[in-house]
């Protein structure tokens, strides 16, 4: 009864991007992942650094760059579940569950951050607020 447990173990899938890079074996696809969420992480520092004019402009009451971050950030979580965590090859309700959860949690944290960014902005701005001690 344990051997047939451990002889249904099935491949893992040797593809990122969507198939477009394929791997002979693990090793190589984690060196893969490992290189690619390395490249969006120096990306992400170099912004930083760097921190170019043109993404001064804002949208949704952040700027740019902020928006840029949250998308690299929220990409490397994605490959880090998705090839690390082996998600890719779970059945799709587990898969679901965690995604969903983490998306909701991720739109929820972003709301709360403009909303209590902006209000903290306008304190700060307007000098509405005093303490009396």
């Amino acid at each position: 009864m344990a051997d047939h447990a451990h002889s249904e173990h099935k491949e893992h899938n040797l593809a990122i991007f969507r198939g477009r890079l394929k791997f002979k074996n693990n090793v190589q696809k984690i060196w893969g992942v490992l290189i690619f969420l390395s490249i969006v992480t120096c990306v992400e520092v170099a912004l930083g650094y760097i921190k170019p004019d043109i993404l001064n402009g804002q949208f949704l009451a952040l700027k740019y760059l902020n928006w840029i971050f949250i998308i690299l950030t929220l990409v490397k979580a994605y490959y880090i579940t998705w090839d690390f965590m082996h998600m890719r090859d779970e059945l799709s309700g587990l898969r679901r569950a965690v995604v969903w959860t983490g998306v909701f949690l991720i739109i929820y944290l972003i709301a709360i951050l403009l909303v209590e960014g902006d209000y903290i902005y306008e304190v700060y701005k307007d000098a509405a607020v005093s303490f009396d001690f």
